[in-house]
């Protein structure tokens, strides 16, 4: 078989005994095929990897605050590899590390996730570090891991049998990916310019695209400290987890990243309805009947009633790439429909399923692996063609030549506390 190169990518900024760590440790992995590139993300000093067994070579990038999105990519950019491990500039490797991703890879998986193991490495010393790996005694404390994470891997058979969920068990500091894969979805959203989210964002557009995810248990990495959670009070959780949040909420249409209720510029379902020749009384009616209490889109091919509406979920044309790569369902209309008896949220929740001649609700990650997933029919709801809307009546006009009754004689209000109301 093939011998793969591998690219390991280690992003870092300004911490130099974590690096020699890291770098010590590919020096004993037992895959014989590899590359480094340190990502620099503005170091005031640039760093030194020194003489090495295996080809490594420093990129960097100016200091604009915390970008370790961009420096993953640009390492990335930079490596000849056909597999990309990224690691941690604070997370050392166990010999067998890099094999044991291969393997993964072999088996079907386009992204695997390591086991990430906690210890305190602040005073190890690269000597010390050989010594450990050599003889599989720890040479420093050992940390919990955290227990969300075993528990999600377990119940997913090692996120073999996860769902749409699966994104929120990777973790950028243990992360392989197939080159194949990385380029397919264009890397990470170097929109992130904070701690954390970005792993998660990037899984996310990995999964729709119908990658093949493992958490490969006997790829393990050491990381230097104590889970995120066990490293800052309360208060600092609380507001990390919130601009994670915010910004994951741009990008990731999950309704457990976002929640409901507010519009976004990539929505979770995306409508394409061709609208040229329609009426668009009909094309109005339909695209309101779609958008009813679901965080979805419309983009209208011709887009002739676009220009009538203000609405910002409704677009000329068809979906861009950048949204279709993110949205976990898709609904494409040859006609304009009016939806009854349930919503396209409801739908989805039952994806794949039909309703009626023209609506099929398909998930994105079903297309993209191109399987046929059996379509479930809908009962109790409907999708009807929109044909002669009189959308005035639809919205509640009464027509003004109807009689109306008088309204001027009307008995007047007595108080009940009045004299002349007493018995």
């Amino acid at each position: 078989m093939r011998i793969p190169l591998v690219t390991v990518v280690v992003p870092y900024f300004e911490d130099p005994h974590g690096l020699d760590l890291v770098l010590t440790a590919l020096e004993l992995q037992d895959h014989p095929s590899l590359e480094v590139v340190v990502a620099d993300d503005g170091s005031r000093v640039e760093p030194q990897p020194g003489p090495r067994p295996y080809p490594v070579r420093v990129v960097s990038q100016p200091d604009r605050g915390f970008r370790a999105a961009a420096a993953r990519n640009l390492g990335a950019a930079a490596g000849r590899g056909s597999l990309f491990c990224f690691l941690d500039a604070d997370t050392v490797p166990e010999p067998g590390y890099v094999s044991a991703v291969v393997r993964a890879v072999a088996g079907g998986a386009d992204l695997v996730v390591g086991r990430r193991r906690h210890a305190d490495l602040a005073s190890t010393t690269p000597g010390e570090l050989r010594a450990w790996f050599a003889t599989g005694v720890p040479a420093a404390r050992e940390f919990p891991e955290p227990a969300w994470l075993v528990e999600a891997y377990e119940r997913t058979d090692d996120l073999r049998a996860a769902g749409d969920d699966a994104y929120r068990f990777v973790i950028s500091a243990v992360l392989s990916v197939t080159r194949e894969l990385f380029e397919e979805v264009s890397g990470f959203e170097e929109a992130f310019t904070a701690y954390g989210g970005e792993d998660w964002e990037f899984a996310h557009r990995c999964w729709v695209a119908g990658a093949g995810f493992v958490h490969a248990r006997d790829a393990v990495a050491w990381h230097d400290g104590p889970d995120f959670a066990g490293r800052t009070d309360e208060a600092q959780a609380r507001s990390s987890r919130n601009l994670e949040g915010l910004t994951l909420a741009r990008f990731v249409p999950d309704p457990a990243a976002r929640g409901e209720g507010l519009i976004w510029s990539h929505p979770d379902v995306v409508v394409t309805l061709e609208d040229r020749g329609r009426e668009p009384a009909d094309v109005v009616a339909s695209v309101r009947s779609l958008l009813r209490d679901s965080d979805a889109g419309v983009w209208l091919v011709s887009g002739e009633a676009a220009d009538l509406l203000d609405d910002p979920r409704v677009h000329r044309g068809r979906p861009p790439w950048d949204v279709l790569r993110r949205c976990r369902f898709r609904v494409d209309l040859d006609v304009p429909v009016l939806l009854s008896g349930s919503t396209l949220r409801d739908l989805a929740d039952v994806a794949p399923a039909r309703v009626g001649e023209h609506l099929v609700v398909r998930r994105s990650r079903d297309l993209a692996r191109g399987e046929g997933a059996e379509v479930l029919d809908v009962p109790g709801v409907t999708a009807a063609e929109a044909v002669d809307s009189d959308l005035q009546r639809t919205w509640g006009r009464e027509d003004h030549r109807r009689p109306r009754p008088h309204t001027s004689l009307r008995t007047p209000f007595v108080p009940s506390d009045t004299p002349s109301s007493r018995p």
